[in-house]
């Protein structure tokens, strides 16, 4: 007997939608609220999960937050006016665990943690997306701006449509298999205007909310503060000295500072600006020194998760386009792999403020394709 076939629905997946089932990822944003919206209206089985990441203090009452507070009724509004079920998980000690204790330790280490990374990887694509196929879900959709297409292997990874709202750095370590599985609604659009205006028509309370900013389990954007509560002592004072270890004056913690800052040190009444170049935890020094003394260009990065064709370690050398920070467009670079985890990129035009906690984010020249990316450290 033949196989009764279906064409391919919106998801790419051979079912009626209505025999589709999708976990959707809400975190109380007009985003992930419009592709829950969209999909209940296109005729899927959708359940919403919004994970709840915390609940301390200042931070449930902090506008532009998401996954506490405000943002679960938020959520479970959208899902009872779209009439599917929502569902909460208390996430709180796992967060606390895979993100928040890194990060404090990260930031203790001198490094610049990018947590919302960590969050993507350790908890919504990883513990969420179980819990999705534990609900039976054919696929996870989420509210990020990024892409999914079907390239000659299978899915690839793509920058969003709108560079204002690409994504793409946040996801980098993003796997074959998780991509496989998961859904990106919105990275098509042309403009976050078209997302708000798709939560109008929805009629969606949620339609106004202004986007998060910051990270989320940080009020007002204080880390030094949040440091200090997680790891009291932390904001020790120490010595600021220049490239020679010449004391130039006393700081206030090294956590209060980031490479390549230069306002905030105290130092004024100098002949030339100085900048934050290196800071040492270890004894409790920031080093400064000039703008040149700012400037990589070997890039140390580990940890890394391929999304290219063929294995990592299986070219000598790969010319990319690579990204450093969220903030700065991809610029040219030569990765050479030392194992399937780890390279040294050379950057051809040097970067001033590299710093170790951030991430390097791979892209295929001439195309919008993610090919990966590591983490930044300071090598042996």
């Amino acid at each position: 007997m033949a196989l009764d076939t279906h064409p391919l629905n919106s998801l790419g997946l051979p079912k009626r939608p209505a025999d589709t089932r999708v976990v959707v990822a809400m975190s109380g944003g007009v985003d992930s609220s419009v592709v829950a919206a969209m999909l209940a209206e296109e005729g899927y089985d959708v359940v919403g999960v919004t994970l709840q990441l915390y609940d301390h203090g200042a931070a449930l009452a902090k506008k532009g937050a998401c996954c506490a507070g405000q943002d679960i009724h938020d959520a479970r509004r959208v899902a009872e006016a779209m009439g599917f079920p929502h569902y909460v998980l208390d996430y709180e000690n796992m967060f606390r665990e895979a993100v928040i204790d890194e990060f404090a330790d990260a930031y203790l280490a001198g490094a610049t943690p990018v947590p919302c990374i960590r969050c993507n990887e350790r908890v919504k694509f990883k513990d969420l997306l179980a819990t999705a196929k534990d609900l039976d879900a054919d696929c996870m959709a989420t509210g990020h701006y990024i892409q999914r297409k079907i390239g000659p292997n299978g899915p690839e990874l793509h920058a969003a449509a709108d560079p204002n709202r690409d994504q793409s750095y946040f996801l980098f370590s993003t796997t074959p298999e998780q991509l496989a599985y998961l859904r990106f609604p919105l990275g098509h659009l042309a403009s976050k205007a078209e997302t708000r205006a798709l939560a109008a028509k929805y009629g969606l309370s949620v339609a106004d909310k202004p986007d998060s900013q910051d990270i989320c389990f940080v009020p007002n954007g204080n880390y030094a503060s949040v440091i200090e509560k997680l790891r009291p002592g932390a904001a020790d004072p120490g010595e600021i000295v220049d490239l020679e270890g010449n004391v130039l004056g006393e700081h206030r913690g090294v956590i209060h500072y980031t490479i390549g800052q230069r306002r905030g040190l105290g130092i004024g009444g100098l002949a030339d600006p100085l900048y934050v170049v290196k800071l040492d935890p270890e004894t409790r020094r920031v080093v400064v020194g000039p703008k040149e003394a700012l400037s990589t260009r070997i890039v140390p990065v580990r940890e890394i998760n391929w999304l290219g064709d063929g294995a990592f370690e299986a070219e000598a050398e790969r010319v990319v386009n690579v990204r450093i920070r969220s903030t700065r467009p991809p610029r040219p670079a030569v990765i050479r792999p030392l194992s399937a985890t780890e390279a040294a990129v050379e950057l051809l035009d040097p970067e001033e403020g590299v710093s170790p906690g951030q991430a390097c984010v791979f892209y295929e020249p001439g195309t919008s394709r993610i090919l990966g990316g590591g983490w930044i450290w300071r090598g042996n």
